[in-house]
């Protein structure tokens, strides 16, 4: 029925009745539409301006963290022979805080024993109960019919979890087992054999009679730092220097070797340079979607937080303890700026401190809420944004279901021009019709009055 009075719409009246349609279906539906599409534009808008910021944000403060993490703004340990000994970095490090010698008297190692060769790894050596011994701690290993072989010795003694590790190793004529523990006198190990076992199993035992020999005995790391001595179970020192892990190479009686720290100043000034830099960049950010209509608000406050870590104490340090105090302000329209004069002179002043508020002090006295840092902070206002009704996420939801409304609206809107247009079509129409019929009904008159003219002629 709709498809022949579209077919049919103006020939029967002589008037362009489809175009008639078309024009006033336009005239209805392109206003609204328009006005719904404008508003959908704005909103994207907003929705990736805000999504820009969330990832400017983030990405300010994972930087800055990662800096911290990696050691990028710590003070580099020095060592004047490093033959003798390895020094890196660890939080708390700060270049005016430490120097030393370490004199390194000897390394600390392993204790190992090792059995005789045994033609095939596989043959039995005996079964029964055994008792490996590690620095007062007993361990049970049973040997019995499934794995009474060399390589059955062996994993029931790595299965023990006890530190010692034992190991197969082809010699001359067939195999032998090699055990070896942790590091430092305290992990010495016994391996006996219980009452009731088999003789044989003797052979595989260190201690007491044993048939195995002893490699090595394990000892201590022994070394000297400023004339106080200290002894570790392991090579690896991270408790005796504050911020510095110290790798023991080989003993040096006799030889100290001196160790400090130099502070990356260089790396501190382009850190406090590129600070202000990726933070402007987040202010603009931040300013480009809170200008728009929707959310302005809340990320405005956002922006207030953030120009809040200028003048806020990150470290517990008398005299430099914020980012204004080394040249960083805030100018008239908001972003930061720097004054190197002013940066200059707390870094002769006492480069620590400026240090210490991107590299806060780590130690008993230094904490995290003590001295939690610009990293720190900055986290802290990163994680409050994005948490689940956060700022950033308040406004981006509010975003996203304003989205879903305006494209619920156009449907809407589609449906109702689309039920309009058929109403017109449907009207003019038959209007078409009716034309047609009113000219079909002049022409027939017109004809007749001309007849009966003729006729009266």
């Amino acid at each position: 029925m709709t498809t022949n009075i579209i077919s049919s719409l103006g020939m029967g009246s002589g008037i362009n009745v489809s175009q008639l349609v078309a024009d006033l279906a336009a005239a209805s539906r392109e206003p609204k539409v328009e006005r719904i599409t404008q508003q959908t534009r704005q909103n994207q808008a907003r929705i990736s301006a805000v999504a820009q910021a969330k990832a400017d944000l983030e990405g300010f403060a994972d930087s800055l963290s990662q800096m911290v993490a990696d050691g990028t703004l710590r003070s580099t340990p020095t060592v004047s022979d490093d033959s003798v000994l390895a020094a890196t970095a660890r939080a708390g490090l700060h270049a005016d805080s430490f120097s030393a010698s370490i004199e390194v008297t000897q390394l600390a190692r392993a204790q190992t024993a090792y059995s005789g060769v045994v033609a095939d790894r596989a043959a039995a050596i005996g079964q029964g109960l055994m008792t490996l011994s590690v620095g007062g701690t007993d361990y049970p290993i049973t040997i019995a019919a499934a794995t009474d072989s060399l390589d059955g010795l062996a994993n029931a003694i790595n299965a023990t979890g006890s530190g010692v590790t034992a190991s197969i190793v082809a010699d001359e004529g067939g195999h032998r087992i090699i055990l070896k523990g942790a590091t430092g006198a305290s992990n010495g190990f016994t391996l006996t054999t219980d009452p009731g076992a088999d003789p044989n199993l003797a052979t595989f035992a260190y201690g007491s009679g044993g048939g195995m020999t002893l490699g090595q005995s394990a000892l201590d790391a022994m070394f000297r730092l400023d004339g106080v001595d200290f002894s570790r179970s392991t090579n690896i020192v991270d408790d005796v220097v504050p911020g510095m892990s110290l790798t023991l190479k080989k003993a040096a009686p006799g030889q100290p070797v001196d160790i400090g720290a130099s502070r990356p100043l260089d790396m501190i000034r382009q850190t406090v340079g590129d600070f202000v830099a990726v933070y402007n960049q987040l202010k603009a950010s931040l300013t480009s979607a809170a200008d728009m209509p929707g959310g302005g608000a809340a990320l405005r406050q956002l922006e207030r937080d953030l120009a809040g870590m200028v003048s806020q104490v990150v470290t517990s340090h008398g005299t430099i303890n914020r980012l204004s105090d080394i040249g960083i302000s805030t100018t008239r329209d908001g972003l930061l700026s720097i004054d190197s004069v002013k940066l200059e002179k707390a870094l002769a002043t006492d480069a620590g401190a400026v240090e210490a508020l991107f590299n806060p002090r780590r130690d008993a006295t230094h904490t995290v809420a003590t001295d939690p840092g610009i990293a720190v902070t900055l986290d802290a206002i990163r994680d409050k944004a994005i948490a689940t009704d956060g700022v950033l996420d308040r406004v981006s939801r509010s975003l996203d279901a304003k989205q879903e409304t305006l494209t619920e609206t156009l449907e809407k809107i589609e449906q109702r021009e689309d039920a309009y247009r058929a109403r017109l079509e449907k009207q003019y129409g038959s209007l078409d019709a009716r034309l047609a019929a009113f000219k079909a009904t002049q022409s027939y008159l017109e004809q007749q009055i001309e007849m009966w003219n003729n006729q009266n002629n």
